[in-house]
């Protein structure tokens, strides 16, 4: 498997002047804000979205200002959608470090997560960048209509692979596929390959997502011990929705009431991880992940092979083969 260091490569010198057109881009007036800003900064996680950004642009030629522009608008728009979700789901924790509501309250997260929504937005107009500015708007309304629709389903915990795939492309995959057609429209590239570039993006998506099921049953994935924190959250993810559909009447109506209603117990939690394993959960669902691994490289493999390419590819490599 790659390292970091090696898929970053081709753009590091790029990514570190990305660094003070990201802070220039968040800086505030307000004092209160500001300092929440530079807290951001600090713990900010290991970029793979703006990496995405700059080899889709440096796939076609030399990294540009449009190319800064956008991975800072996508930047900007997924650190308020995090904040917000930090809100919604009432997490004290982000990456290791205290969430904006666990230290500024509920009230200061919103507003901080208005605050940088309204900076993405001013910076593309400001830029004149409205094409960036199209295709990172639907992303969000899709990544909006992704959590909705998984609100809405996982009350019922009886929905078919479908629509969990309709879930994970629009919540995870849209945003991932809008940092590549992004750096493919910075480039200057015609419409049929910046929509190409999308769809690599939003198998690279649906990967990864399939890959942070995996991380919740942890057995023969070099990942740790199981967490089943995904269970104990109500998350219909692939390997339970695979086992749900293989197991009897009795079991699926057991395991199912345990999700729903005794997913603080430890060990019925351990247990459905178990009856998961069994029927095949984790196999179906490391299947279904390299498929759309495969899928991503192929289409990633219609453009002339260069340094920039290499590195995305590895990077795909790096998504499904994370240890966290």
């Amino acid at each position: 498997m790659p390292t970091i260091d090696e898929i970053q490569r081709p753009i590091a010198a790029e990514l570190k002047a990305f660094e003070p057109h990201f802070r220039e881009a968040m800086r505030s007036r307000a004092a209160l804000l500001d300092r929440i800003m530079h807290y951001i900064v600090k713990r900010k996680g290991k970029q793979m979205r703006p990496m995405f950004t700059l080899l889709s642009a440096r796939l076609f030629g030399p990294v540009n200002e449009s190319a800064f522009t956008a991975a800072s608008l996508i930047e900007l728009l997924h650190t308020a959608t995090l904040v917000h979700d930090d809100v919604v789901d009432g997490s004290p924790m982000r990456r290791g470090f205290f969430s904006i509501n666990a230290l500024w309250k509920n009230k200061i997260a919103v507003l901080v997560g208005d605050y940088l929504l309204s900076r993405g937005l001013l910076l593309a107009v400001d830029k004149g960048e409205f094409e960036l500015l199209r295709i990172v708007s639907r992303a969000v309304r899709e990544m909006s209509e992704g959590e909705l629709l998984q609100l809405e389903k996982t009350r019922g915990l009886n929905f078919k692979e479908d629509v969990y795939f309709d879930i994970i492309r629009q919540k995870t995959a849209s945003l991932i596929a809008a940092c590549c057609a992004c750096g493919a429209s910075a480039a200057g590239r015609p419409a049929e390959e910046v929509e190409r570039m999308r769809q690599f993006g939003e198998l690279v998506g649906i990967a990864f997502q399939i890959k942070d099921d995996l991380f919740d049953y942890g057995s023969g994935l070099d990942i740790g011990k199981p967490s089943g924190l995904d269970i104990k959250e109500k998350k219909l993810t692939l390997p339970l929705i695979h086992a749900l559909q293989q197991v009897d009447a009795a079991d699926r109506r057991w395991m199912v009431n345990t999700v729903k209603n005794n997913n603080e117990d430890s060990a019925a939690v351990a247990r459905v991880i178990e009856m998961v394993v069994k029927a095949g959960g984790i196999a179906h669902a490391t299947k279904q992940m390299l498929n759309y691994r495969d899928q991503a490289i192929a289409v990633l493999h219609t453009f002339p092979q260069n340094e920039a390419r290499d590195a995305l590819e590895g990077l795909v490599q790096l998504t499904v083969e994370r240890t966290k």
